[in-house]
């Protein structure tokens, strides 16, 4: 046999040692944690979990090496019971954890175990306190909705970007979800019959004032879009857990709605809207305004100023109406929001809108008197707002493309408290006096649901609104061109504000005329005492209209919480870069709103907010005493007019006339009645005349008797009775009272209550 390398042994030969080694030790790798479990609590949550455990406090030893004793004690109790140690139970001294041994599983074996274990630990001297461990029921503190499109609703909980939505899981995880608020959507109507709508719809406070009935139902049109009325509802109150479209940011509230938009518009219209069933709607939402082509101004008329202040004085039980207006999407023709009276109102909430991003889309406008804005959709790269869709013609009843300030306005409807300041290297900020921080981009901030559900649990009424208006100043001042500019000032003193007692500043208003052959070429700026500026009136590229301003009031809110006493500056310039004529400033009134705190009285506001930011008040133990507000009825009563008004005084004065005529008419002819009935059997004679009556010249007009005879005997030669006078029926007459008296006395001489020219002869009747 040929020399050569030895075979390869079988595969059935037997292990060598370094192999046998080598599982020895791999076996022991894996028992490590086992082992490692049993003497650390922490790690023996779930090996305790599938079986019996109990936690046992024993008796607590004296001595230097008291928790070793303890230890050895636990396994001696531990084995008394047939159980395992599994070690101290977190850091509490003298609590162990004593487990079921591996093995024992069927239910028979496991319920002998127990039961000898619950009598060895309940008669052992050491055991002070033991409890069989069960399994608990416990659920992370988060939001689950079944709505299909919730995870695609960012502006609630955006999980992409965390922090860039309004912060609003938290407080429903307090049960805080507008629950006994009702909103109204002021627009084209709302499709109630939505499952996202229905459970929530108030039929009570809607109204259709386009057809004169009270369902707000939209009707189909030939554009496909009388949806938005029903976007802007399901942004607000879609129900959740429905399996259907998406959730509403205060879906326990109410939702109404009140259609006025799809059909002609008067300033009638638009002011019953603003106060229809306001002792029922708490908030209008208005994602409406006039055109946003840069180039229009406009806003409420007179009977809609009206409504909006009535609304905030007299609605929701006296405690004000709250009026959410969307600040337009004339972003992209350089529009400005303070051209829209609506924005500009001191009665109104303005609410602007940033993308998914946090910057300014292309359609936002800007302007001084903008309160907030919270997020809406941007350009075709970022995610719109999904919400509830109508399902008529195209609609499915759901839309991931609601986007705009109209999208906005609708989340910010419950949101009146303070708001968080947003950073963005494209704002303006600036902090006012009072330390409030403003840009004419964003308000105040970005609405944070937290934050102003926590300001509300202690919030208490501010005080009357105070205000003070000036004179009107007359000017008549030429409007110079850019970079020159016509500044004119008022101050207002410490006398001119003492009748109201307004001290601190919320609104300033500027009411402005001024001819200009190109309107959207002027800009105003309005400084207040503390230097705070406002651009009021922003330059429009596309406002070519040559009449210039007709007491237009610009407002701001940028001196909100400043000292209202001072110097007012109101600067006007021409930026526009064609020779034209120049503008002139005919006069301007300013106007200042605002209450009787002190700037002392806000920093303690501001304070007692910010320490209520924690969360600590969101409990149902705490609420401040708040009054029961006022029994205002509705007002559905017409109102009258003043030429009404005029028409009914002269139908009455007429009336009054005709049925005095009628009396008379009707007295005259019984009179004439009276006497031409008095002499049918008979002639008529006169009466001797009183010689005392002539010689006196008392004579008076006399009556004729009828039937008698002179006192001679002789009959009268009247054949008939012609009546001169007569002025009382002689029904009403008595007979004695009318008999001549046969001594022949005169007139004069009988009773003074008697009529002296009627007179009855004996046996003679009156005529």
């Amino acid at each position: 046999m040929p020399k050569g390398r030895q075979k390869v042994p079988h595969l059935d030969a037997p292990l060598g040692l370094p192999i046998c080694l080598w599982l020895e030790l791999a076996g022991l790798f894996f028992m490590v944690p086992w082992v490692m479990g049993l003497s650390e609590a922490g790690g023996l949550d779930t090996l305790g979990a599938g079986g019996l455990s109990w936690a046992v406090h024993l008796d607590n030893l004296e001595g230097e090496r008291k928790e070793e004793s303890l230890t050895q004690q636990a396994d001696a109790v531990a084995r008394a019971a047939g159980l395992v140690n599994a070690g101290r139970i977190g850091e509490l001294q003298g609590h162990y954890l004593f487990v079921q041994p591996a093995g024992h599983r069927q239910a028979m074996e496991v319920e002998a175990m127990r039961q000898q274990a619950e009598a060895v630990l309940a008669r052992h001297a050491a055991v002070r306190w033991h409890s069989e461990q069960r399994l608990l029921r416990r659920a992370k503190r988060s939001i689950h909705f079944n709505d299909p499109k919730y995870p695609q609703q960012w502006h609630l909980n955006n999980r992409r970007s965390p922090g860039r939505d309004i912060n609003v899981t938290g407080v429903w995880e307090r049960n805080v979800t507008g629950r006994g608020v009702t909103v109204v959507v002021v627009d084209d109507g709302v499709e109630h019959t939505v499952q996202d709508i229905a459970p929530n719809y108030s039929p009570e406070g809607s109204y259709d004032l386009n057809s004169n009935d009270p369902d707000p139902m939209p009707h189909p049109d030939a554009e496909n879009g009388n949806h938005h009325g029903t976007r802007c509802a399901g942004e607000i109150a879609a129900v959740p857990n429905n399996s259907f479209c998406a959730v509403g940011v205060a879906y326990g509230s109410r939702i109404a709605g009140i259609r006025v938009l799809d059909g002609p518009l008067t300033d009638s219209m638009e002011a019953v809207a603003f106060n229809k069933h306001y002792q029922i709607n708490d908030i209008y939402s208005c994602s409406w305004g006039p055109d946003d082509d840069g180039k229009t101004v406009d806003g409420p008329h007179q009977l809609g100023k009206a409504a909006l202040q009535h609304g905030v004085m007299a609605g929701r039980q006296g405690f004000g109406s709250i009026f959410v207006v969307a600040s337009g999407n004339g972003g992209q023709h350089n529009d400005n929001c303070n051209y829209d009276g609506y924005a500009n109102s001191i009665y109104t909430v303005t609410i602007g809108a940033v993308d998914e991003e946090g910057r300014m889309p292309f359609y936002a406008e800007e302007c001084a008197s903008m309160l907030a804005v919270t997020f809406s959709g941007g350009d075709k790269m970022l995610r719109s707002i999904v919400t509830t869709d109508w399902d008529l013609q195209k609609g499915t009843g759901c839309t991931e493309g609601h986007t705009g300030t109209s999208a906005a306005a609708p989340l910010a409807a419950g949101m009146i408290a303070l708001m968080l300041q947003y950073e963005d290297r494209h704002a303006d900020w600036l902090t006012n006096e009072a330390g409030f921080s403003h840009s004419h981009q964003h308000g105040f901030g970005l609405l944070n649901a937290w934050r102003l559900v926590n300001a509300a649990k202690i919030w208490t009424s501010v005080p009357y609104l105070a205000s003070y208006v000036s004179p009107v100043l007359t000017e008549n001042k030429a409007v110079p061109r850019s970079p020159h500019s016509l500044e004119v000032l008022w101050n207002v003193s410490r006398m001119d504000l003492e009748m109201s007692g307004l001290k601190t500043l919320e609104h300033v208003a500027v009411t402005v005329s001024i001819t200009h052959p190109r309107r959207g070429s002027l800009e105003l700026k309005l400084f207040c005492p503390s230097g705070m500026m406002s651009l009021i009136g922003a330059p429009r590229s596309m406002d070519s209209d040559p009449n210039g301003f007709n007491d237009w009031t610009f407002s701001t809110v940028r001196c909100w919480g400043e000292r209202a006493r001072g110097i007012y500056r109101l600067t006007i310039r021409d930026v526009g870069d064609e020779p034209l004529q120049m503008g002139i400033l005919q006069h301007w009134q300013l106007t200042l709103y605002g209450s009787m705190w002190s700037p002392v009285d806000i920093k303690d506001r501001q304070s007692l907010l910010e320490s209520a930011m924690s969360g600590k008040y969101l409990h149902d133990d705490f609420t401040l005493p708040c009054p029961p507000g006022l029994k205002i009825p509705e007002e559905d009563g017409y109102t009258i007019t003043p030429n009404t008004l005029k028409t009914l005084v002269l139908v009455g004065c007429f009336t009054v006339f005709w049925t005095i005529y009628y009396m008379l008419e009707v007295y005259l002819s019984q009179r004439n009645m009276a006497s031409t009935q008095g002499c049918r059997s008979g002639h008529c004679s006169w009466p001797q005349r009183s010689q005392n009556s002539r010689e006196v010249g008392t004579e008076l007009e006399s009556m004729p008797l009828c039937n008698s005879k002179d006192q001679g005997g002789v009959e009268s030669e009247n054949g008939g009775c012609t009546t001169t006078s007569s002025f009382l029926a002689p029904e009403l007459l008595s007979e004695g009272d009318w008999n001549l008296s046969q001594s022949g006395k005169s007139l004069l001489d009988r009773p003074q209550h008697q009529p002296p020219d009627l007179l009855q002869v004996k046996d003679g009747q009156i005529c």
